[in-house]
């Protein structure tokens, strides 16, 4: 699996937020990526030292509107610790969007 296959896009919440100020950094990733993969696609994509990879099956939730009702898709985050010092630029520009 190629890295731009593995890594779909980071994880845009609060927590996310406060935890890439420690340096940890969350993505979206391929249910079937296993933390090798995530490690290395962290890795060639960004120019970074990986130091650790958690990951978490998020769930589907039940969505109704209207009539309607249905259940959102579950999917795999991953919580990518890099190596102090190392940065990735896409959480940077983002802290000031609010």
């Amino acid at each position: 699996m190629h890295a731009s296959q593995v890594i779909i896009r980071p994880v845009v919440s609060e927590k996310s937020f406060v935890l890439a100020e420690t340096g940890k950094y969350t993505f979206r990733v391929d249910d079937r990526a296993h933390k090798t993969q995530i490690r290395q696609a962290i890795e060639e994509l960004f120019e970074v030292e990986v130091v650790a990879v958690r990951t978490a099956s998020v769930k589907s939730k039940p969505k109704r509107r209207g009539q309607t009702s249905g259940r959102t898709r579950h999917w795999k985050k991953a919580i990518v610790q890099v190596r102090a010092g190392d940065t990735i630029p896409i959480f940077q520009g983002l802290e000031g969007a609010e």
